[in-house]
């Protein structure tokens, strides 16, 4: 497993206990899936699971919604215009949700699995990368310090810091070892709301998505495709 840093994650006793093994993943798919009704069904979801409770990775796509991490800063919400500001309990700062854009929520039993909440961060960006070098952008990759998963854009040497773009955003909750929350990969969407806040906290910070990047394809089959590499590397 390639090194990383840790992502935004808010952790309350998500110490393994055993090694890392096959589980069954559930998958659900919503799309126009208000933001506020799907955070209190993960929060459900999450209160009421028993030890035998299958994992779950939810495929969603948001109506426009810019949402707050629990130490996340208003001063980084510049102008939010008509588009709601939703406050959770996520690690990290302010992101954008909206129409184009695959969110993964992650509900998965990481005690139970064997795995620690930092591998979890590295091997969900590791699949955002997987996904990204499988729909032929090449360059994707870490960047130190600022969770979450980048590609070379512009004209200056792929992998400098001042060329990079964000392309997809992580953000999770984690309680007695069960995570909820998720990654967001950018598909095809309007991505002028970004330039309304300083995107997970970093004033001017590019963002991109995948269609600016020459992709063509479905939500669905990138929503697949990504959930297919999660499940590979929690078992990796």
């Amino acid at each position: 497993m390639t090194s990383c840093v840790s992502g935004p994650v808010v952790n309350s006793m998500a110490s393994p206990i055993s090694p890392a093994v096959a589980y069954p993943i559930a998958r659900l798919t919503r799309r126009s899936a208000d933001y506020a009704q799907t955070l209190a069904e993960m929060q459900q979801f999450t209160r009421n699971r028993t030890e035998t409770t299958p994992d779950a990775l939810w495929q969603v796509e948001h109506p426009p919604v810019f949402t707050l991490g629990l130490a996340g800063k208003e001063m980084h919400i510049l102008d939010a215009g008509t588009i709601p500001v939703v406050r959770t309990e996520r690690g990290g700062q302010v992101t954008y949700h909206g129409p184009g854009q695959i969110v993964i929520y992650t509900l998965l039993d990481i005690r139970r699995r064997g795995i620690f909440v930092k591998d979890l961060v590295c091997r969900l960006e590791q699949s955002l990368i997987n996904t990204l070098t499988h729909y032929g952008i090449p360059g994707a990759t870490r960047k130190p310090q600022a969770p979450g998963v980048y590609v070379p854009c512009g004209d200056s040497e792929p992998n400098q810091d001042a060329s990079l773009a964000k392309i997809a955003a992580i953000g999770l909750k984690v309680s007695q070892g069960r995570t909820y929350h998720g990654i967001a990969l950018n598909l095809d969407m309007d991505l002028t709301p970004f330039s309304r806040i300083n995107p997970c906290g970093y004033a001017g910070l590019k963002t991109v998505d995948m269609a600016t990047m020459g992709v063509s394809a479905s939500w669905q089959d990138v929503a697949d495709r990504l959930c297919d590499q999660i499940d590979q590397q929690l078992t990796a």
